[in-house]
């Protein structure tokens, strides 16, 4: 079987990913030092729990397992932390990606799909992004993974890599078998916040930005399933296993939602009372943010399944109603 490394492996898109692989027919091994992933997330392979940084768990996972390639998803993610502790998000993101890409060189392990972000883009002047729009992040989470599609490049022409850096928008939902979802702590994606209230967990979410130049006044962004950012992650690896040239592919639906359509959603989708609360924009939120997904199409055929907001939102709400129930069955359990 046809092995293939998933560094960060136990986090939310790359939890779903070696679902994706195991399904396609390859063996995920996963590399993840469990600081924000879920030992309960591996399902699909083995775990080996260790940081990335590290060069003798790198010598030792690609002595031991001879993985094919590498589907590289460990990285620090939160946009706010990074700004005020950039040099964390250097030394993970960048190094750790360094550390590597060495060890792959060491192996002679050739092809990389990179998990990449919009937010390399930073605060483009157009609406719909595609791969010619200018990258220019605007804190150190974008810049450190901007830095490491650079290092790949560099990689490339030095060594023969083959690689793809898959930007992707705003990842959401969760598998529609309910095997595993979205569990981040502490948590920031708005989907799974605004459930958070429907639940009875939070009193009101908080809405930073009512008077943008948009329909309804908040902000718009690219929601993409989780399922579907995972495909695609199968499916660069066949382009590059195919022979494809080492490119970076935008991955969204190519159509936004507002903020408060998101609101509207979850309350369809829920039956529940949603409270919201206005709060001054966030520094460095764009108005709208959606992206080009043409050339993923063309090149990797790839299409999202999940093109509807409701169905998005559905998949999640019923992951969050399972984890309060198995929550609820192990409180009973132990009283």
């Amino acid at each position: 079987m046809r092995t293939i490394l998933v560094t960060g492996g136990a986090g939310y898109i790359g939890s779903h990913t070696c679902k994706a692989l195991a399904a396609a027919g390859y063996r995920p091994i996963v590399l993840d030092n469990l600081v924000y992933g879920h030992r309960w997330a591996v399902k699909w392979g083995a775990l080996v729990e260790g940081d990335v940084r590290d060069a003798a768990i790198l010598d030792h996972v690609f002595s031991q397992y001879r993985p094919e390639a590498v589907l590289h998803f460990a990285a620090y993610a939160y946009v706010g932390e990074s700004v005020g502790a950039p040099g964390k998000y250097y030394a993970n993101n960048v190094a750790a990606s360094v550390a590597l890409l060495e060890a792959m060189r060491r192996h002679g392990c050739a092809n990389l799909v990179f998990s990449s972000t919009c937010a390399i883009f930073g605060e483009p002047e157009q609406a719909l992004i595609d791969e010619r729009t200018p990258t220019r992040p605007v804190n150190p989470y974008g810049r450190s993974k901007l830095m490491v599609e650079q290092i790949m490049q560099d990689f490339g022409r030095a060594y023969g890599l083959r690689h793809v850096s898959l930007r992707y928008f705003n990842a959401a939902g969760a598998d529609p078998e309910q095997e595993v979802g979205e569990a981040h702590e502490p948590e920031t994606h708005l989907i799974p916040l605004v459930l958070e209230v429907a639940q009875g967990r939070r009193a009101h979410i908080d809405i930073y930005g009512t008077d943008y130049p948009t329909p309804d006044g908040t902000a718009v962004r690219d929601y993409v399933h989780v399922a579907d950012l995972a495909s695609a992650h199968v499916q660069a690896l066949e382009y590059l296993r195919g022979g494809g040239v080492s490119s970076a592919f935008n991955l969204g639906l190519g159509r936004g939602y507002s903020v408060q359509e998101i609101v509207d959603a979850a309350r369809r989708v829920t039956g529940c009372t949603i409270t919201t609360r206005g709060a001054p924009r966030r520094a460095g939120d764009p108005p709208h943010l959606v992206a080009d997904p043409g050339a993923a199409a063309r090149a990797l055929d790839w299409r999202p399944h999940y093109g509807q907001l409701d169905d998005i939102v559905a998949t999640a709400w019923a992951w969050h109603q399972r984890i309060t129930a198995d929550e609820g069955q192990a409180g009973r359990g132990s009283a």
